[in-house]
């Protein structure tokens, strides 16, 4: 269980924070960085959350389970596998997490359109912030990689395919609160030119 009873504890105005491990890291390290830009896509879930209002609630509930499962994934990346006994299991995202959207993709998907061009981020204002939503989560799984590769057996392949998988979804799911695709704003190669 967490308890915040303090926001403010000053370790950190050396500029390093911990791990969930008790290691201290720099605040510019990869782990960080990577941990901290998947707090970035929640967040950004969280204005979509808004944008919606209550004009999607299946789409909300999705998403609010999204929004939990990128705090596991945040856990699962401050709290690295470093060898050490633990008296706790760290939490780590698992296969169902990703089966999940996975399914979540697909039922949105069936009510779409294939694409014949590329959508550009916009729409309605709740489809705009899941395109954000999509290219911060990209961001996240990009650095989410380079750790891997820089650390080895600390970042989980489940967690590595739920984070590519979120962007897939985050894209579908913009275009099915866009009118399930008919308000998308489509790609028109050298239109202005």
């Amino acid at each position: 269980m967490v308890v915040l009873n303090k926001i403010y504890t000053r370790t950190g105005d050396d500029g390093t924070t911990a791990l969930g491990t008790g290691e201290r890291r720099p605040k510019y390290d990869l782990r960080i960085e990577t941990y901290g830009t998947v707090d970035e896509t929640n967040a950004v879930v969280g204005v979509a959350r808004a944008a919606l209002g209550a004009n999607f609630p299946e789409v909300d509930a999705m998403l609010g389970r999204i929004q939990n499962d990128l705090f596991d994934l945040g856990a699962e990346l401050a709290t690295p596998d470093d060898g050490a006994p633990k008296s706790y299991e760290p939490l780590r995202v698992i296969d169902s997490q990703v089966a999940r959207l996975e399914s979540e993709i697909d039922t949105l998907n069936a009510d779409l359109q294939p694409l014949r061009s590329f959508v550009l981020p916009g729409g309605s204002a709740a489809a705009a912030a899941l395109h954000l939503g999509r290219t911060v989560s990209r961001r996240a799984e990009r650095l989410m990689v380079e750790l891997a590769a820089q650390e080895p057996g600390t970042v989980g392949d489940p967690a590595l395919r739920y984070v590519n998988r979120l962007s897939d979804f985050l894209f579908v799911a913009s275009r099915w609160v866009n009118a399930k695709g008919e308000a998308d704003v489509l790609w028109v190669p050298g239109k202005n030119r």
